[in-house]
């Protein structure tokens, strides 16, 4: 069994994960991680950083914990591929076909963790340089996807922290009725906060359980 790795991350950002040690004097938190080193965390929270950046906007895929929602997927079947028909041939395809290879999720993410390098240590500028060059790769294709559901997923997948990405577009989160809702404010503008699975039904979910250490 490896030694246990953890990423730390500031504590604004994390309202929705698995909080291991929590340094408030530090602001920060230090989270276990399930599949990644901690070095190569911060590689994908780096690049995930890039493409969905926090700017005047609102908040980008580090304050939604982006890089935690990936780990824990790589971590469980998806990472090994468990619903994918793996076998030959593997070949180069239409992209209405989707991805035919024969790398699992995990291969794809070390082998691309490896062509990015130290990608923290760069300027923004070059990190955006070096993700453009793979911009083509079935890893950028999966990373791009990934951040995209790190953001908006429900929290119980791990990214989402806190709902900031449906607070950012709206969402109200999985709602069942607006009924009581009616006529409460007619003429003005109205958004509820969002709630997560776990708000509607009250209890930790599928998912959440398996966050405990």
């Amino acid at each position: 069994m490896r030694r246990r790795e953890f990423l730390e991350l500031p504590t604004k950002s994390m309202g929705g994960v698995l909080l291991y040690t929590l340094a408030q004097a530090q602001q920060t938190v230090r989270v276990p991680l399930r599949f990644f080193t901690t070095a190569e965390a911060r590689v994908v929270a780096a690049a995930c950083e890039r493409i969905f950046p926090s700017d005047e906007s609102g908040p980008g895929a580090t304050e939604a914990g982006v890089v935690i929602y990936i780990d824990r997927q790589l971590a469980g079947p998806y990472g090994r591929d468990k619903y994918r028909y793996t076998k030959g041939p593997w070949v180069d395809s239409s992209p209405e076909h989707g991805y035919q290879g024969k790398a699992t999720p995990k291969e794809i993410y070390r082998e691309g963790i490896r062509l990015l390098g130290d990608l923290p240590a760069l300027p923004e500028a070059e990190q955006d340089a070096r993700l453009r060059a793979i911009e083509k790769t079935a890893f950028f294709q999966m990373l791009r996807r990934h951040t995209l559901e790190g953001m908006f997923c429900d929290p119980l997948h791990g990214g989402n922290a806190g709902m900031i990405g449906w607070q950012l577009i709206g969402y109200p989160g999985p709602r069942m009725s607006y009924r009581e809702e009616i006529d409460q404010n007619p003429g003005e503008a109205w958004r509820r906060k969002p709630v997560s699975l776990a708000d509607m039904v009250g209890h930790l979910v599928a998912g959440q359980e398996e966050e405990k250490d």
